[in-house]
């Protein structure tokens, strides 16, 4: 097999986040489900931003949080995603690139503008995410190159893309090129809304298409309908390749075949904004796999990463995961 000319190629929706601290009562107000993810339109979009405080803006997307933990661990990184020739998309594509992502999709010149998710954290540090996916619908087939995803590792796709039906063919694009390439095709659930959406279309993905797979407690029990996680874990072992789901402050348990490891999660002071936990947490499993880790070492390095991203505010690391993972001798 060829050199890998990148560690990971990440494919999802480019969005710029704005995050804003509100309490539960705004949420309940506006009818809004706290902690999960609702597809808005730009109308929607300008009433709650003139309706919430003050925002903190900066990159977001959740395959693109992945690829930016990547790269702070050192990794190669690339990211696949649509952004508009406007004020947002020109954030976007400068912070991901200044951390040493590549970053070489075109831009769109007409249609909707640069997608935005206006994330509302409440005290308890849940995120509730509010998406106007805007050009990162745009994302088609043609974006995809061939060459790119056979020179990757792993090709990582979040399952956001599955919405828009120009972005899922470019979803599935990447994943057999990588296939046929003989690279590992990674996926995350995404949400728990977002399973429910495609749930059939999602099991013959990590059956057929996919070898790894990413998800929390409540998107692999959506995945299977079942109603506890141990029910929701067997089910992932005899269809996925390699799962690994996330429980908050449970851990993980990672899965391959028989082989089972739960990782304890990594201690925090105070849990501030859990946007991107799971993010960074594929981030430090991918990084691991990359370096030929043991499964259970993975586990460590993503828990690592989860822990430091909810420190703070926004959805990106703040300090270097490659220097936090040797100061706890992981690395």
């Amino acid at each position: 097999m060829s050199e890998t000319t990148t560690d990971v190629l990440g494919i999802g929706n480019a969005i710029v986040d704005v995050l804003s601290r509100t309490e539960d009562a705004f949420l309940e107000a506006r009818g809004i489900a706290k902690g999960a993810m609702q597809l808005i339109d730009e109308a929607q979009a300008a009433t709650l931003y003139s309706e919430m405080g003050p925002g903190v803006e900066m990159s977001g997307g959740s395959a693109a949080n992945t690829i930016a933990g990547l790269a702070s661990f050192g990794g190669r990184g690339a990211f696949v995603g649509k952004v508009r020739d406007d004020q947002l998309g020109d954030v976007f594509a400068h912070d991901i690139r200044s951390i040493g992502v590549e970053f070489q999709t075109g831009a769109a010149t007409a249609g909707a503008s640069t997608a935005r998710c206006l994330v509302l954290v409440t005290p308890d540090g849940e995120r509730t995410l509010n998406t106007f996916l805007g050009a990162s619908t745009g994302l088609g087939p043609d974006d995809v190159d061939e060459d790119q995803v056979a020179g990757a590792s792993i090709t990582y796709l979040e399952g956001y893309l599955w919405d828009p039906p120009e972005a899922k063919e470019a979803f599935l694009k990447a994943a057999r090129t990588a296939r046929k390439a003989g690279r590992d095709v990674a996926l995350t659930l995404s949400d728990p809304f977002c399973v429910e959406r495609h749930r059939d279309e999602f099991l013959e993905l990590v059956r057929n298409e996919v070898n790894i797979v990413f998800a929390n407690e409540a998107e692999i029990m959506s995945l299977y309908q079942v109603d506890n996680f141990d029910d929701a874990l067997q089910a992932a072992k005899a269809d996925c390749g390699l799962a690994a789901l996330t429980r908050s402050a449970a851990g993980c348990v990672i899965a391959d075949g028989d082989e089972v490891h739960v990782v304890d999660a990594v201690k925090v002071d105070r849990v501030v904004d859990t946007t991107g936990a799971g993010d960074l947490f594929a981030a430090g499993f991918l990084f691991g796999l990359t370096r030929g880790k043991p499964l259970a070492a993975c586990g460590q390095l993503g828990s690592l990463a989860a822990s430091e991203v909810i420190s703070h505010v926004g959805a990106r690391p703040e300090t270097s995961l490659a220097d936090l993972a040797k100061s706890h001798g992981i690395l």
